[in-house]
């Protein structure tokens, strides 16, 4: 139906207008007020999803006996157009019109008349966005799973290739126990598997249905709860009108996944940015992810990883500014809530974006595995070996610390390590050391020996790259 064909009865008699609470107002509202209130020019994000809810309330509406079959299909039929040209770019989008509901709906009434309006019937703005605030973030967390999935992929078929190289394993960023970078990798792997399960707890927790809550206390209408539920997927409708249209829980729950993703993200990137350094030499990152100076023509930047390291602020910030929004809110919706979307999408978008660059990145990292080696022959880095040794031959740990110890103290004043060292030097310190030391105070032998689940034994970390993958199989 066009608007030429709308009988003149049925025309809106003020269509440029958003007064649709404008009834008991005696003057209008000032320009700047209306544009310091409008949502708009943010909100619009949630237009596809405003339209299906709509669609959902329209169906519910017709099966209701509250609008004729006829009415349901115009008003179908213009949603559909209007979704076409929001997608399309020809949307005219307008700030005295407040928000992308009534922009949409204002659009519908101007193209089917009268009939337009009753689609608001038996629901409120309050229930409507938050009906779209679920909708889009579902749709983001079903975009954010295979970002994440992929980048996980990326780091275990990294570690698996990596399953012998041999590196430092640092605590206070001191040399402490040779392990392999395989299972350094597999460490940021768990840190995002358990990322992962927090996203879909939050998934699961806001696949709930506010519409039909309207204002605050339901409706007089006939509604059918579940049926618009249904229709859009959810599990089920909310149990209390008054959470309904005030809850943002779930964009709170999605800001704090955000922030610990980041978190993981940025002591990933805060290793890179070592390892990449003339210091370290562990790694190298290919140049596509880097930049160079200005003035110093041999840097070479990773700036990748640098970045996603100060957009982990970014992120944090959202979620302490949702937290602060809500923490003094009364029952139920207030104008406050208008300031809960640009955080949300801000996230949304720093971490898919983060994801990206990560996933793409990360499989392309390539190690240097004589750096990483020499860097683990330095620091005394099988001392806990010895000790064990010692142990096993019936010394008491506290001995055996202690004799290592020195044997450590004799190493620097020497400038030798302990695997430097003659069988004759480490019988000073204690004489039930043998020519079997040898065996264990090689890297090798030290990390073949923590050959148990979770210990970074060559084996161990292919077995643990089998099962990391065939976990990520199971979302498929």
């Amino acid at each position: 139906m066009s608007k030429s064909d709308i009988p003149e009865s049925e025309k809106d008699d003020n269509p440029t207008t958003n007064q649709s609470w404008g009834g008991r107002f005696n003057e209008p509202v000032d320009a700047f007020v209306a544009r310091f209130t409008a949502s708009v020019l943010f909100d619009q994000r949630l237009a596809q999803q405003d339209i299906q809810g709509s669609i959902a309330h329209a169906k519910m509406l017709e099966q209701a006996g509250v609008l004729s079959s006829s009415e349901l299909a115009a008003i179908c039929d213009g949603l559909q157009q209007i979704a076409a040209e929001i997608a399309g770019g020809s949307f005219d989008w307008s700030v005295a019109l407040e928000d992308v509901h009534m922009n949409i709906e204002a659009a519908l009434t101007d193209r089917i008349g009268v009939v337009g309006k009753k689609l608001h019937t038996g629901r409120s703005r309050n229930d409507q966005v938050a009906t779209d605030i679920r909708l889009w973030l579902r749709d983001q967390i079903d975009s954010i799973q295979p970002l994440l999935t992929k980048l996980q992929q990326g780091i275990i078929e990294l570690a698996a290739s990596e399953a012998e190289t041999i590196m430092p394993g640092f605590t206070h960023l001191q040399t402490a126990q040779p392990v392999t970078f395989g299972h350094h990798l597999l460490a940021w792997n768990e840190m995002l598997e358990r990322d992962f399960g927090r996203l879909l707890d939050c998934r699961k927790r806001l696949n709930q249905s506010p519409l039909g809550a309207a204002a605050l206390a339901g409706t007089t209408y006939p509604i059918n709860r579940e049926f618009t539920a249904a229709q859009l997927n959810f599990d089920k409708p909310t149990e209390n009108s008054l959470d309904s249209v005030s809850d943002r829980d779930f964009a709170i729950e999605f800001c704090a996944f955000a922030s610990m993703l980041m978190t993981h993200m940025s002591r990933m990137s805060e290793e890179l940015v070592l390892w990449t350094s003339a210091q370290f030499q562990f790694i190298d990152l290919p140049d596509r992810f880097c930049t160079g100076s200005s003035i110093m023509p041999q840097k070479k930047n990773p700036d990748v990883p640098e970045l996603v390291r100060g957009k982990t602020g970014r992120v944090n910030g959202h979620l302490i500014a949702l937290l602060t929004l809500m923490k003094s809110q009364p029952l139920a919706y207030n104008k406050d809530n208008q300031e809960d979307k640009e955080p949300l999408f801000d996230a949304v978008d720093t971490v898919a974006d983060c994801l990206r660059a990560f996933g793409d990145m990360i499989p392309a990292i390539r190690a240097n595995s004589e750096s990483m080696f020499e860097a683990a022959r330095r620091g005394f880095s099988t001392a806990t070996d010895l000790a064990d040794y010692l142990v096993g031959k019936g010394i008491p740990f506290r001995d055996s610390h202690e004799i290592v110890g020195k044997s450590v103290a004799y190493g620097v004043d020497q400038g030798k390590d302990l695997s430097e060292m003659s069988l004759a030097e480490l019988q000073q310190f204690s004489d039930q050391i043998e020519e079997d030391v040898f065996e264990i105070l090689s890297l090798e032998g030290s990390v073949a020996a923590r050959n148990h689940i979770g210990g970074t034994a060559p084996q161990q970390v292919r077995a643990a790259a089998q099962r990391a993958l065939a976990l990520l199989k199971t979302r498929n």
